[in-house]
């Protein structure tokens, strides 16, 4: 896992960890002498008496490898903990800065999974591997170098062996990767059909598919018992032949002195100090291969882990370098503040140089994260005289796929309504997520009071936002914290408030325990339209000046969904709001409607004036027309 080991103070660590490891070495060394001193002079005559100098040297010797075993462990541990809360901490920023894209296409059962477990198991992983490396290529040199000077005999066996032992290891170590993968993505797909079982669950009671989804989960469940049992087969094995070899190697070692002892060619004490620190020679290689079985779902974790951060930051590398000058302030600033907004954003600009100079010796995530312009909604907000271009937006998933959309060309203005139309895989939600800021454009250019922007996820415009998706996501708290989530300072009149506008108060007020009741995972569950109830609270508590809406009705039956949009039309007063739907008769209440086909803007218009074109948006109504029938 080189790559994954890249992470900010490691070389001081390992140094440390290499110093005390040398001390530690030299430590076993003189524990040996001492002890092969004591045995043969006692088997020669002398008494325990006239050998307490060389115990003492054995005493002393292993307190300080026990102490210098006791300082690698915390120093190990104490870096594990740091390097897992900060690597944790990054994760968590580019979950947040790129919102529901990444959790939609990673899953959220695994991402809660990665974020609780993984986690756990990657810290368990480097407090091991760390002080094991270094044993591993410090200490058998050191033992055998010291052995060589004793018996090059001794030392030819255990050169020869070593090799052989390590190459054993690398095939089955092989081979348990590859069980691991297995069992990792088992559990990957485990994680996630769980969440999405526990969702569903009211759904398919209702259809009356619960036990047949029960099959599923099952099928799941031994798929992944299965992996985990291969994996624990393959460590089992690989145990018992680093065992095997190592004392297979010492036995090779002890014959030979044991021959040359009987012929007269070789004395006590070197023999002996040979044989104590033959199998220290092994110790630490039999170590290694231990623990690296033990934390091989670390590892893996780890390295999902680092891929994911990889992947969000594919997003950070297609920015331009202008949003390291602070331009995208002066902008937005200007954009909405005017000659204030420009001194207000020359100050931020310089700000955000100075906070690049000061990272310098931050490590690569951290210092990304340090040095990202902050733009505060104190400083600038949407207004009525607010313009915001974009020029030939196109987006790629993949460098050689298609694009998801492409030559996107348009201008948003003031406080409007705009319906976003088209059929599944027409970019609606690609669009969305490009005008959230959770979707960096990888062509064109986002533009405000004639300046251009390499990306909308600055902090300043998510803070204008108010983002409703398909399923909103309930956290596992009270129904007042799930409301609150925009505004955690809320009073409770206001949050009461915000609950009667979104037609939530009858609900609330049957709760069990008010608004205190918990809901979400692991507690009350509620419908689909009360889920977007709930939603829609938020908004009306938060008040944002943009929202953006992506199918939020779209898993509703008609009857509620209308009903619901009762509740929604007087929240999209005096905000420029973006309602990305398939459901045509969001499209009479828009200001304007932008009509997407393959990944383009096939039309633009309100309704009277798209019905006057009889074009994509005409066949639109006709098929929907049809499906009624």
């Amino acid at each position: 896992m080189g790559k994954g080991l890249r992470f900010h103070g490691i070389r001081q660590t390992q140094l440390i960890i290499a110093l005390l490891t040398v001390i530690q070495s030299g430590s076993i060394l003189y524990m040996a002498m001492g002890l092969a001193k004591v045995i043969s002079q006692l088997f020669a005559g002398s008494s325990l008496q006239e050998q307490s100098g060389w115990i003492s040297i054995f005493l002393a010797a292993f307190a300080i490898r026990q102490l210098t075993n006791v300082l690698i462990q915390r120093i190990s541990y104490r870096y594990a903990e740091k390097t897992g809360k900060e690597l944790r901490r990054t994760l968590m920023e580019k979950l947040f800065r790129f919102g529901p894209r990444l959790a939609k296409s990673e899953g959220t059962g695994n991402l809660v999974t990665l974020v609780l477990d993984g986690f756990s198991q990657f810290r368990t992983f480097l407090e091991l591997f760390l002080p094991r490396m270094m044993s591993t290529a410090i200490t058998p040199i050191i033992v055998w170098v010291y052995i060589l000077m004793q018996d090059w005999i001794a030392a030819l066996i255990l050169a020869v062996t070593m090799p052989i032992l390590i190459a054993f290891m690398i095939l089955l170590g092989l081979a348990a990767k590859k069980q691991m993968d297995r069992q990792w993505e088992s559990y990957r797909v485990l994680s996630n059909h769980f969440v999405d079982s526990l969702r569903g669950l009211e759904t398919l009671k209702m259809l009356g598919l619960s036990k047949r989804h029960s099959e599923s989960i099952e099928r799941v469940s031994d798929s992944y018992r299965s992996a985990t049992m291969k994996t624990l087969r393959v460590a089992f094995l690989s145990s018992f032949a680093l065992d095997f070899f190592t004392m297979l190697s010492v036995a090779s070692v002890a014959v030979s002195l044991g021959i040359r002892l009987i012929e007269g060619t070789m004395l006590l004490e070197p023999a002996l100090l040979v044989l104590i620190l033959a199998p220290e020679y092994f110790l630490p290689v039999r170590m290694m291969g231990a623990d690296y079985h033990a934390t091989l779902k670390g590892k893996e974790a780890g390295k999902a882990i680092q891929d994911l951060i990889d992947e969000a930051s594919k997003q950070d590398r297609t920015e331009e370098a202008v949003l390291g000058t602070g331009e995208e302030l002066l902008a937005l600033h200007s954009a909405g503040r005017g000659a204030a907004g420009l001194a207000a954003s020359q100050q931020a600009a310089t700000d955000g140089q100075s906070g690049i100079s000061s990272g310098a010796a931050k490590s690569n995530a951290d210092q990304h994260c340090s040095n990202r312009p902050v733009l505060a909604s104190s400083s600038w907000t949407w207004q009525e005289d607010s313009v915001l271009r974009l020029a030939q937006i196109g987006v790629k998933h993949q460098e050689e796929g298609p694009a998801s959309i492409e030559d996107i060309t348009l201008e948003l203005t003031g406080k409007r309504r705009i319906g976003v139309i088209g059929s599944s895989g027409a970019g609606k939600s690609t669009l969305i997520d490009v005008l959230g800021g959770f979707l960096h454009p990888t062509s064109g250019s986002v533009m405000t009071a004639g300046r251009k922007l390499s990306t909308l996820g600055l902090e300043g415009w998510r803070e204008q936002i108010t983002y409703i998706p398909q399923q909103p996501y309930l956290f596992s708290s009270t129904l007042r914290e799930n409301v609150g989530f925009y505004d955690p300072k809320a009073s409770e009149a206001e949050i009461k408030a915000a609950i009667a506008k979104a037609g939530l108060a009858e609900v609330a007020a049957g709760l069990p325990e008010g608004l205190d009741t918990p809901i979400g995972s692991g507690g009350r569950r509620l419908s689909g339209g009360q889920e977007q109830r709930v939603a829609l609270a938020r908004a009306f508590l938060g008040n944002r000046p943009i929202m953006l809406l992506d199918e939020p009705t779209a898993h509703l039956d008609i009857e509620t969904e209308y009903e619901l949009k009762q509740t929604m039309l007087p929240l999209f007063d005096d905000k420029l709001v973006i309602l990305a739907t398939h459901r045509l008769h969001w499209m009479l209440d828009m200001d304007m409607i932008i009509v997407m086909d393959h990944g383009r803007i096939a039309e633009m218009g309100t309704h009277e004036e798209l019905l006057a074109k009889n074009g994509v948006y005409t066949e639109l109504i006709r098929a929907q027309e049809e499906g009624w029938t």
